[in-house]
This record gives C-alpha cells, sequence and structure tokens, in this order.
C-alpha cells in the first residue's frame, strides 16, 4: 500500500464524519474536515507523481473519493437547503452517468483506463470551491459570491457531463478501444 493510496483512504474515511459534523451543525468542524479532504486529494496525487508511487488502485480509488465527497456534500448540503437542488441532481446525475457509462464499455470488453479530462478536472475543482464557499460563508461573509459558484458548477457540470458522454459514445460507435477522458 503507497502512501498515496493511504491518503486517499483517509479521504473516503473522512467523509461519513464530514457528513455528521454537517447533520450535527458543526459548521467549523465541517469546514475543516472538508478543507482537509480537498488538500488531501491534491496531496495524493502530488505524492503518487513525485515519489513514483502511481497505482492501479489509485488511479480507481481517487476519482471514486472525489465522487463519494462531493455527491455526500451536495446531497446533504441540498436537503439542509444550502445549496440549491437543481445543482445536486446535475453533480450527481454527472457522476451516475459517468459511472454507468465506464460500466458499459466495460461489459463490451472496451478496456477503460480512466484519465479525467481538462474539463473534468476544472468542474471537480469549482464543485470543491462552491461547497467551500457555502462552508465559509459564516467565517468570511462571502454569500455574494454562492450564486455566481452555484451558475458555475452547475455550467461545468453539465459540459463536462456532456463530453465525457460524447467520448463514451464515441468509443462503442466506432468500436476505438481508447482511454475514457
Amino acid at each position: 500500500m503507497t502512501v498515496a493510496n493511504l491518503i486517499t483512504i483517509l479521504r473516503i474515511i473522512l467523509v461519513p464524519i464530514f457528513i455528521i459534523c454537517l447533520i450535527t451543525h458543526r459548521a467549523s468542524a465541517s469546514l475543516t474536515i472538508f478543507i482537509i479532504a480537498s488538500v488531501s486529494d491534491a496531496l495524493d496525487g502530488f505524492i503518487a507523481r513525485v515519489f513514483h508511487q502511481k497505482s492501479n488502485l489509485g488511479a480507481h480509488l481517487d476519482p471514486l473519493a472525489d465522487k463519494i465527497l462531493l455527491m455526500s456534500a451536495y446531497i446533504t448540503l441540498a436537503i439542509f437547503k444550502v445549496i440549491p437542488s437543481w445543482l445536486a441532481v446535475l453533480v450527481i446525475s454527472r457522476d451516475v452517468i459517468i459511472l454507468l457509462g465506464i460500466l458499459v464499455l466495460y461489459l463490451n470488453r472496451y478496456p477503460v483506463k480512466i484519465h479525467p479530462s481538462l474539463l473534468g478536472k476544472a468542474t471537480t475543482c469549482i464543485q470543491v470551491v462552491a461547497i467551500l464557499i457555502v462552508l465559509s460563508n459564516p467565517y468570511l461573509g462571502i454569500s455574494f459570491l454562492r450564486i455566481y459558484s452555484f451558475w458555475m458548477a452547475g455550467l461545468f457540470t453539465i459540459a463536462s457531463g456532456l463530453q465525457y458522454m460524447r467520448n463514451g459514445l464515441t468509443i462503442l460507435s466506432q468500436g476505438v478501444n481508447r482511454d475514457f477522458a
């Protein structure tokens, strides 16, 4: 087990703790845990690249950890009406469609190498920033940024979802065995 993979597993373990802090209205703890989880996402990738710890497990676990954290945050915050439900639906739908697309490719015997696109990475970053804006608002008074972050997250989520769908359909229709990115 590499250090990078251990950090990714820690991020997954932090998700239920983060959700418990949200539902028990422990705002500072929620923000702190979300920041730690977000920073650990960059840290595990950095460690994997710099110290040559890239692994097949990490290639699958890291994006899964991102999806678990973000989907949990968006669902919980939408339930509490802190973020609009339409945004949570977009985020969850995109991730479910991506996972189903990978499953369809796998079941059709297309080797799938998971490499997030630049737009996909930007989308994840913007989704994280939107959550950070919401969670840090009580401390920084930046509520005016919320609506802009919601719209940016929504637009990027739609755009990257369409890009992944196009790539998956291209692979299936042309019978091309290539990366899903």
